[in-house]
């Protein structure tokens, strides 16, 4: 049962008088649960709670870490039927949709729980000392990756399984040892709740502190800026807008203990076509790139919003058969009127720019927060000139730069800010393909494809969802996959420590079997192969 009341650790509260209610953009109405905006009383107990909770949750075993989220995935599957009706009521997505993001988020906690046994992400190294050298002796130094303390996540509008609740911030500071204080997003926030509830169940059934986890709601932006001011929060995951992010970012810095934040912003995805390939294949990547710009209405963080090509016949056929494509691909309901708003909003910035064709003129009816399929164009030339062409439209749209030759795709690449991911559709043996322009490419961008689509992140290890700013406000880090634990830790050193006061990651018998490296050599093994 849905309550609207705020997690506080294990028990729910509802001090304030301010509430809210989610919206149905499918049916154009207001859900009918009221749900409670976090008092400042429940900021601070939350905040306090999971402080205390800290001081053990970091001593807890990884082991038991790993049993504690492979639960809440149990927790999760028990009440899916449940998750499905209030997820689509409070998204206008499909029950398909909803189920491949539960199964993700599912997957997530498991390979989170099988890293923590495993052990290798906290990086333990092993210098020991050197008594007799000159002129100075060695001393015994022992290194390891330990949690940074309570983490607040803020939950986002576009998955409200895979990158809310749940997700992959929550996860990857859980399994670090971090608590989590949940900013829940006020579009799904009954979502939310019953996500909530489960790892709640979860933390109680494996016996872990109570505040190791708290759910607050917020109808605006004040929950979220009281949690990131607080004194007891230690980092901020958040996945949004570059406002949004930056907001964060900008209080964050300027408290009187600058604290972490990893946003995950915005980002254009740009695509770079190459002649060969298009002559050969325009036809399979317009019918392929329609579906990458439409998919879930365009609200993915890698939606290809930029595409360049150079001036040509070819160039021309893709276009005409994109256009074609994507005005026969169905619109689909956006999260919210807001961000359907928003999405039309930044369509009317880019008709302001004269030197912006739109192409797609079929007109369609459309029902209330369903949006209009859009591709436009505009010459290099232009598009390096005006820096608010290259501003993220969220939704379905995309831009097709046309490029004269090499050196003004060079120019295009070079002209924009950081970027998720950058792709590249060609043939290894296509003479506008220079190591010059992956090179280029390669600077501002997290993640870069080769004859693919940027739309669908994969989750592991090797996975960088993260980039150049704005794309992301640390680039030495991804958001996905289990190298995003490495967010919520801190390297810690003990030198010439007795042997009973090591943590079991750096003491001489490896008593949990982990991977080490012991004067630069990497092992499994205990001390016996080594001179500790």
């Amino acid at each position: 049962m849905i309550t609207g009341k705020n997690y506080i650790g294990d028990k729910l509260s509802s001090d304030s008088s301010v509430s809210f209610k989610t919206f149905n953009p499918l049916l154009n109405v207001e859900n009918n649960i009221l749900f409670f905006e976090a008092s400042d009383n429940e900021i601070e107990k939350s905040t306090k709670l999971a402080n205390d909770a800290f001081k053990k949750f970091k001593q807890v075993p990884t082991s038991e870490r790993s049993i504690f989220l492979n639960q809440i995935s149990d927790e999760l599957k028990l009440i899916s039927d449940d998750i499905v009706k209030i997820y689509c009521s409070e998204t206008g997505l499909s029950e398909a949709r909803c189920l491949a993001e539960l199964t993700r988020t599912i997957n997530q906690l498991k390979s989170f729980a099988k890293l923590l046994l495993e052990g290798s992400f906290q990086e333990v190294s092993i210098d020991t000392s050197i008594p007799d050298r000159k002129p100075v002796q060695k001393p015994d130094l022992r290194r390891m990756l330990m949690p940074i303390g309570p983490v607040v996540v803020f939950g986002a509008s576009n998955f409200p399984l895979a990158y809310s609740t749940a997700g992959g911030d929550t996860a990857s500071a859980l399994a670090a040892g971090c608590p989590v204080i949940l900013k829940s997003h006020p579009m799904h926030a009954g979502t939310g709740e019953l996500v909530a509830a489960a790892i709640i169940r979860a933390a109680k059934k494996t016996n872990m502190p109570n505040g190791v986890f708290s759910n607050l709601n917020s109808k605006g932006i004040e929950v979220g800026v009281k949690l990131v001011c607080n004194s007891y929060v230690k980092a901020v995951g958040f996945t949004g807008s570059l406002k949004g992010g930056r907001a964060i970012y900008d209080l964050a810095s300027k408290r009187e203990n600058p604290i972490p934040v990893f946003a995950e912003m915005g980002s254009v995805n740009p695509v770079l076509i190459f002649p060969n390939k298009l002559k050969k294949e325009y036809a399979e990547l317009a019918e392929k790139y329609a579906k990458s710009i439409t998919i879930g209405s365009g609200q993915f963080c890698t939606n290809p919003g930029i595409i360049v090509s150079f001036e040509s016949e070819n160039f021309s056929l893709f276009i005409d058969k994109l256009v074609e494509e994507i005005e026969n691909i169905s619109p689909s309901c956006m999260l919210h009127p807001n961000i359907h708003k928003s999405y039309n909003d930044g369509l009317e910035n880019i008709k302001k720019n004269k030197n912006v064709a739109f192409l797609t003129k079929k007109d369609l009816k459309l029902n209330d927060n369903f949006p209009k399929h859009v591709i436009s164009t505009v010459t290099a030339k232009k598009f390096i000139e005006d820096k608010n062409l290259q501003h993220e439209v969220f939704g379905p749209s995309s831009l097709l730069v046309r490029c004269e030759d090499k050196d003004e795709m060079l120019d295009v690449i070079e002209s924009m800010d950081g970027q998720l991911t950058g792709t590249i559709l060609a043939y290894e043996n296509d003479e506008f393909l220079t190591q010059e322009i992956i090179n280029a490419l390669e600077l501002k961008v997290g993640r870069i494809i080769f004859n693919g689509v940027p739309t669908g992140v994969e989750v592991c290890p090797s996975m960088t969802h993260g980039g150049p700013y704005p794309a992301s406000t640390d680039s030495r880090f991804s958001a996905v996959g289990t190298n995003s634990i490495k967010r919520w830790l801190r390297p810690v050193s003990f030198q010439d420590f007795p042997q009973n006061f090591l943590p079991d990651e750096l003491k001489n018998s490896n008593p949990l079997s982990i991977e080490r490296s012991i004067n630069g050599i990497t092992t499994r093994n205990d001390d016996s192969d080594f001179k500790i």
